[in-house]
């Protein structure tokens, strides 16, 4: 374990760090708005996602395995993977409604810092970090982690579940994610990405990629693995391993769409046609895996 480095304040008083320094360029821009899907109203995720609101991949063992029970599969299967034992410092790059950071925190006692530019998941994740009385071990920061001056070597692990896809440059990405991890630490990415660059190129102005990158986040490049592990690389990362979660992306978009369905009068409830707009992009979502797409859990290793 590292000594003690100061970080962010608990996450009840979570800050805005970046937003005025950066709100006047506007190179920012183009993908400033990210957040616009995650940025809906918590209520809206709790329709259709499991109870921990985790939004990504679960992690299914068995063919009777519930969609709540294979979140926290998937979670456990991240800290084996990144070698947690208990109370070790822990960074989530996008943290969502903050499902890794409090799981972490609750099971394992990890000190944890989770990073997304949408503010209401801050206050959702504030109030459940409350709920289960580890608020001291969850602090969060509302902004970009490209632009986020974190102290170098202070964490033992990195997580980034879904969200490179959001980061126009993997480059700076994987060398932040190496200068704040301390040596021998270890960095997580799961993330969909398109089969190959051939594939990449010819399906990454699609009718439908357009749709789900403009209308539902804003920004988006589902870049090939091929593409992550060079960027790891050049970052000065040794890859540990890389897994094959396509199959269990596809069930667990499939336990979605179900909930959309059973919950489209309240979901229409929040703005009408938002059912059908949810289950057009889980649709399109669902349509390419293993032809187009792949979803993969890579594992980097700062061996030095």
């Amino acid at each position: 374990m590292t000594a003690p480095v100061e970080q962010a304040e608990p996450v009840q008083h979570a800050e805005h760090a970046e937003h005025a320094e950066h709100a006047e360029h506007a190179e920012h821009v183009e993908y400033a708005d990210t957040n616009q899907h995650y940025d809906l109203d918590p209520e809206i995720f709790g329709r259709f996602l499991d109870p921990l609101r985790k939004y990504s991949s679960a992690l299914y063992t068995s063919e009777t395995d519930t969609l709540a029970e294979a979140q926290e599969h998937k979670l456990r299967f991240v800290a084996d993977r990144l070698g947690l034992r208990g109370g070790e410092r822990l960074l989530d790059v996008g943290c969502g409604w903050g499902s890794l950071i409090l799981f972490m925190a609750r099971e394992l006692g990890c000190d944890t810092l989770g990073v997304s530019p949408a503010p209401r998941q801050h206050d959702y994740i504030a109030r459940r970090a409350a709920e289960m009385g580890v608020s001291e071990r969850v602090r969060t920061l509302v902004g970009h982690f490209e632009r986020l001056d974190l102290p170098e070597r202070s964490f033992d692990a990195v997580t980034m579940l879904g969200s490179i896809v959001h980061m126009p440059d993997a480059d700076e990405v994987f060398r932040r994610a190496r200068a704040v991890l301390r040596r021998g630490g270890a960095l997580y990415v799961s993330e969909s990405c398109f089969r190959s660059d051939a594939t990449h190129a010819e399906f990454a102005r699609r009718a439908g990629t357009d749709f789900v990158r403009e209308d539902i986040f804003g920004w988006g490049d589902m870049r090939p693995l091929s593409a992550l592990v060079a960027s790891a690389e050049r970052a000065g990362f040794s890859i540990a391993s890389v897994d094959d979660l396509t199959g269990h992306y596809r069930r667990t978009i499939e336990d979605w769409l179900a909930n959309v369905d059973a919950s489209a009068a309240e979901l229409d409830a929040h703005a009408p046609g938002l059912a059908a707009k949810l289950r057009h992009y889980l649709e399109i979502a669902n349509a390419g895996w293993g032809y187009t797409t792949k979803h993969y859990a890579l594992v980097c290793k700062k061996s030095r």
